[in-house]
């Protein structure tokens, strides 16, 4: 390659993109300074993890700066021709959070950042120019890891709510089938009683029947055991008053007692008996298929609402008092499914009259749902996780504690790092809990932890709406 002199070198800076506001001055000294390389394709100029030793002025070329975030290396800025790349004055960058690769031959110009003092004192249109670009990429970066972490607990928050629609579902599907069955049934069954022709002492033990056939079941759900005895004992009570057995099945569903089909039995007969016995089979089946169908579609709605309410879809981001009952109600709700699979117990205890915190309720959802969900990751199996909110004078302080293994003591200062995980690969961005920082930074809040084998919390401080609500007495 031929010999690039300072004055080409300098030349070169006064038609870069973002430089060519300098003063000449400015320029040369960066010429003096810096070492020109030369990257042929493919070739990495910073990789992830390593530390990132200068600034560097990209002269030509095309330079690509890839992050993977658990699902493979994406392409997140590019640097053409007229531009700046690397680390810069002031910046807190440390190493690289990807490998920046050059995708064509690129000539890039390199200030070392042993420089920087010099720079900043020696060079101040280059540093307001440097600090600017500073502020436009932390934007970006912050612009585009907010987007892609809620991408991925969107992700997370789809599988929680298929997942938990599916039981609802399903149960409304084979009530459904089930009940145009039944409804034939019921059908014949009323047509029989009718042809009866039942006195008024007999219809009132009919309608005694139906009571005790619709009568609210036991608490808890029996066993298969205990149902193939319940319907074998029903076939037992028909048989001995010499009635069909074939609907034993659909009576020994119902809560009906044998005390009840024993008064009823006293007072109605023979074929009559039978029509009564399957009209009120028949119509506590329905009505308890219809009962079904409705609470599946309430458990459906509610899940609805407990998305919309954690999405906060339908809000404006404006900051508003935000009533932290159902902001962190619905957020263990779509994380449900995950806690039961685990066996977790998720338990919430907030405090009598907890007054509203101010914030953006979108955001402050989000970072309950990363901190509940890193939560559920601590835990093993059957273990526990505790949300408590409180008053502590003009703020609300929010505890979510596990009893997972706890945060090695090397590690803790490091867990609002951006890109540090210490989940396997594929499973952690590195993200959450950075954006869960920066998410409370703008409510106006704070995070701090404490850990111990058996005991994580974080401490989340958000300021109360009105500060002017007297403080409950204790």
């Amino acid at each position: 390659m031929q010999e690039v002199t300072a004055v080409d070198l300098v030349d070169r800076l006064a038609e870069h993109k973002m430089l060519a506001a300098a003063p000449r001055k400015e320029l040369e000294w960066l010429a003096a300074r810096g070492s020109l390389r030369s990257l042929a394709r493919g070739e990495i100029l910073t990789q992830k993890g390593v530390p990132v030793e200068g600034l560097f002025v990209v002269l030509s070329g095309h330079l690509s700066l890839s992050v993977d975030r658990g699902s493979g290396p994406q392409k997140v800025i590019e640097w053409r021709a007229g531009e700046i790349s690397g680390i810069l004055p002031f910046s807190r960058l440390a190493t690289a959070p990807g490998d920046a690769v050059a995708e064509e031959r690129t000539e890039v110009l390199e200030i070392h950042r042993d420089d920087f003092r010099e720079l900043t004192r020696e060079c101040y249109a280059i540093t307001a120019i440097l600090v600017h670009i500073m502020l436009d990429r932390a934007r970006l970066f912050t612009s585009s890891d907010l987007q892609n972490e809620k991408m991925i607990s969107l992700g997370k928050l789809s599988a929680g709510l298929a997942h938990e629609l599916n039981n609802p579902a399903s149960a409304i599907e084979r009530s459904a089938a089930l009940l145009e069955d039944r409804l034939g049934q019921a059908e014949a069954a009323a047509r029989a009683l009718g042809e009866a022709r039942l006195d008024d002492a007999q219809l009132s033990a009919v309608d005694r029947i139906g009571n005790a056939c619709l009568a609210r079941a036991p608490q808890g759900i029996r066993s298969p055991l205990q149902q193939a005895e319940r319907e074998e004992a029903i076939a037992d009570w028909l048989s001995n008053h010499e009635l069909s057995t074939v609907g034993s099945d659909t009576l020994a569903d119902t809560p009906v007692t044998f005390e009840a089909l024993d008064e009823l039995a006293a007072t109605v007969r023979g074929q009559a008996l039978d029509a009564v016995i399957r009209w009120a089979a028949a119509g506590c089946a329905v009505r308890s298929l219809a009962s079904e169908i409705q609470e599946a579609a309430m458990r459906i709605s509610g899940l609805v609402m407990a998305i919309k309410g954690f999405t906060h879809m339908d809000q404006a981001m404006v900051a508003e008092p935000v009533d932290l009952g159902p902001s962190l109600s619905n957020t263990v709700t779509v994380l449900k499914a995950k806690a039961r699979k685990k066996s977790t117990a998720v338990e919430i205890e907030l405090q009598p009259a907890l007054p509203p915190v101010r914030g953006l309720a979108g955001e402050l959802n989000q970072v309950w749902g990363n901190l509940i969900d890193n939560a559920l990751d601590a835990v093993t199996d059957g273990g526990r996780v505790d949300v408590t909110a409180k008053r502590e004078g003009q703020r609300v302080v929010v505890r979510i504690i596990d009893d997972g293994p706890g945060i090695p003591a090397s590690i803790r200062e490091r867990i609002f790092d951006p890109f540090f995980t210490t989940k396997p690969m594929g499973q952690g961005t590195g993200l959450g809990l950075d954006i869960v920082r920066r998410l409370l930074l703008h409510n106006d809040g704070n995070i701090e932890v404490d850990s111990r084998p058996g005991r994580t919390e974080f401490r989340v401080t958000l300021p109360v709406a009105d500060p002017e609500i007297a403080v409950p007495a204790r």
